[in-house]
């Protein structure tokens, strides 16, 4: 008995069609959770790479994607990339508790609940982000050819 050319792996065409959609939807969540993960970044070997005066634009837009920032100036466009780590959380000193003993001993306190700021809690907050590293790149007045590229790290 021979097998239809379509049914050689063993999967029905609708089974193979269906794993085939499943992955061309699959792929952009994939990509984008990757991207999502890894954070966007300048990776300094990419940076080793451009060549002023030799490196296109197109090939910029290639290694590092749309910039953050675009300035025009009278000598050419001006990308400007950034990249953000996570800030160190420094904790702040709490105040020392008193015991309800001696918070019910103060005349001065008209409800002891007024004064337990401890109750209120604090929202959380989202880690705040520094500036680890950017990189400008300078096109040429034709806008097609880096002029000069700067990178800093902090």
């Amino acid at each position: 008995m021979r097998l239809h050319p379509n049914r050689r792996l063993g999967i029905p065409l609708s089974g193979r069609a269906g794993l085939l959609l499943l992955f061309v939807l699959a792929l952009p969540l994939i990509l984008g959770a990757w991207r999502g993960v890894t954070g966007r970044t300048i990776n300094p070997r990419q940076v080793k790479r451009i060549k002023d005066g030799q490196t296109t634009k197109h090939e910029i837009l290639i290694w590092f994607g749309d910039p953050q920032e675009t300035d025009r100036t009278p000598e050419g466009v001006v990308f400007i990339y950034k990249n953000y780590k996570a800030a160190e959380v420094r904790s702040r000193q709490r105040k020392p508790k008193l015991p309800d003993a001696e918070i019910s001993k103060d005349p001065y306190l008209l409800d002891k609940r007024l004064r337990r700021e401890d109750n209120q809690k604090s929202p959380k907050k989202s880690p705040n982000k520094v500036l680890s590293s950017t990189l400008t790149i300078r096109f040429k007045p034709d806008g097609e050819t880096v002029q000069s590229h700067e990178y800093k790290e902090f």
